[in-house]
């Protein structure tokens, strides 16, 4: 069953300040690896952009997100931890992400095919945070 994910993350800057140029930079490069990857499915993305630096969760202006379909936790976590680019962003992440003090991060099963909504993303982020993990709902560094 292909699971989705959401992370999410406070920027510390405006999009287009000079302090977000190196993490908007490469946005397109990691994105694409994404795409290339095995057990990618589908990724939220700006009309006109790299990423999708234009929506936003929780009513917060500030907090950037990325919602992503894979085949598996597996391939999802083959992509992160493999790819050069994702890793060195991951590494410098602080640059332009203030640290969190809860979840950022929700993975939970989807129906073959099914593209979840930024509301759906939303409500299951809130229910981790709320609940806590589960063998459906957990953070992408769950071990369960």
């Amino acid at each position: 069953m292909p699971l989705a994910q959401l992370n999410v993350g406070r920027i510390r800057y405006p999009v287009d300040a000079p302090e977000m140029a190196s993490f908007i930079d490469q946005l397109a490069d990691v994105n694409a690896a994404a795409e290339a990857s095995d057990g990618f499915i589908w990724r939220l993305q700006d009309v006109d952009g790299p990423g999708s630096m234009s929506y936003r969760l929780l009513g917060d202006d500030r907090l950037a997100v990325n919602l992503t379909v894979w085949r598996d936790l597996e391939a999802l976590r083959a992509f992160v931890v493999g790819h050069d680019g994702h890793r060195t962003a991951l590494r410098n992440r602080h640059a332009w992400f203030e640290r969190a003090n809860e979840p950022t991060t929700v993975c939970w099963f989807v129906e073959d095919g099914h593209e979840p909504s930024l509301e759906e993303a939303e409500e299951m982020l809130l229910r981790l945070r709320r609940d806590g993990p589960s063998e459906e709902l957990f953070p992408f560094t769950y071990r369960g």
